[in-house]
């Protein structure tokens, strides 16, 4: 099995994907098109920053496992790899400490303004006069968007800065806000109101693109803070920039809309010239200990794979399958008895949604449980055939005695 790592990784747990028998291929400087022809023959993928296309994952016909060295995925076509049944897998949380220290880095620098004092300092400029007021945190509100892994880490630091902590989270219910004791927002506008500082903990999805825009910034205070370390397509960038031009909102990113895809590239924005903006280069999750972290996953996840089969973290199995009923078949554990089943199944034009098999202590009987797209026909639970004529012994076996419920399925 031939594994390709389309990224920089860690050399020590390179080694690992090899002592799992991989044939592995590491290539850390690969771009999207160069991924594209670099595929053939490639059954696990992994990748940290690399595009993968459509395009891409069509001219892999091996390909069965694209493993995210990080959380979001996406830089991934996740659409395309479920259609040709190819896993996609990531590493959560193993970067939350490090984009946590990051968030709160850009806070600090922002509320001192840190950058600019430096830049002075390089410049030759004493300027203390000009550098000597800032608000304070102590006090101050956080409202955070997302209260997942890197939300918690946040909230943990900004208590110790004896702020006051407040959340809109995706499920409302989570248990971080008792276990955390952070207050819970009702609305993502009561952030924008309440808020000091906001800071974006969020995956980039469908719902939540451009998710704060124009209305979100005109609601906060003047002179408050945006922080967004977690995906640059959440935050509505023309509307920032303008809320910061004409709000004096300030702003700490480490992703944007369109960033380069690549390690450098020219890159430039209205912000940047901006005194109530500072920036990093989407570096929230590179520190050692969490790219280790990430990386020991990456090798478990993929040991998982290749011993038994299973894939950890995956994220494009349908959790709710579309079935509309469920069939429970008590049956021989013989060779042959579920294969008429399935046969049956098929001349009545059933699709099966999903299907498990349990065998008992002895090895000579067992239940299916059939998860299926429609009922099917009363006389298939007798084990006739659409024909008419009696079924062969197999289907009888496994139809005629041992069918023994049909529910809807929950």
């Amino acid at each position: 099995m031939r594994l390709l790592i389309a990224d920089k990784f860690p050399e020590s747990y390179v080694a690992q994907f090899k002592a799992l028998g991989l044939s592995t291929d590491y290539q850390p400087d690969l771009g999207a098109e160069q991924l594209e022809t670099a595929l053939a023959g490639v059954s696990i993928l992994v990748v940290r920053s690399t595009k993968v296309t459509a395009k891409a994952i069509s001219r892999a016909p091996a390909l069965e496992l694209i493993l995210r060295a990080g959380a979001g995925t996406d830089t991934i076509d996740v659409a395309s790899a479920s259609e040709r049944g190819i896993y996609v897998a990531n590493c959560p949380g193993k970067n939350s400490v490090a984009v946590a220290e990051l968030a709160m880095g850009l806070i600090l620098a922002l509320d001192r303004r840190i950058p600019s004092n430096t830049a002075d300092l390089r410049a030759g400029k004493w300027n203390k006069k000009e550098y000597s007021a800032a608000d304070g945190l102590k006090g101050r509100t956080l409202g955070l968007i997302g209260l997942g892994a890197i939300g918690q880490e946040v909230a943990k630091r900004a208590l110790a800065f004896e702020m006051d902590v407040v959340a809109y989270s995706i499920p409302e219910a989570s248990p971080a806000f008792a276990e955390l004791g952070v207050r819970q927002a009702k609305s993502l506008l009561e952030i924008a109101e309440t808020s000091h500082v906001v800071s974006v903990h969020l995956p980039q999805t469908p719902e939540t693109k451009k998710l704060l825009g124009v209305e979100f910034f005109s609601r906060m205070k003047p002179g408050a803070m945006v922080i967004n370390t977690s995906r640059g397509g959440i935050v509505d960038q023309h509307a920032l920039e303008r809320a910061v031009r004409e709000k004096g909102l300030r702003a700490g990113l480490d992703v944007f809309e369109n960033e380069p895809a690549g390690g450098t590239a020219e890159f430039t924005s209205e912000l940047f010239a901006s005194p109530n903006f500072v920036g990093t280069h989407h570096i929230g999750a590179s520190t050692d200990q969490a790219q280790n972290a990430i990386a020991a996953e990456a090798v478990r996840i993929c040991s998982e794979f290749v011993r038994n089969g299973q894939v950890p973290n995956c994220v494009n199995i349908e959790r709710h399958a579309p079935a509309k009923v469920q069939l429970l078949v008590r049956h021989h554990d013989k060779v042959g008895v579920l294969a008429a089943v399935l046969d049956v199944i098929r001349k009545f034009g059933l699709n099966v949604e999903d299907m498990s098999n349990t065998i008992f202590s002895g090895a000579k009987a067992a239940v299916a449980v059939i998860r299926l797209s429609a009922a099917p026909p009363g006389r298939a639970h007798r084990g006739d055939r659409q024909d008419g004529r009696q079924g062969h012994p197999g289907e009888r076996e496994a139809l005629l005695a041992h069918v023994c419920s049909l529910t809807r399925a929950g």
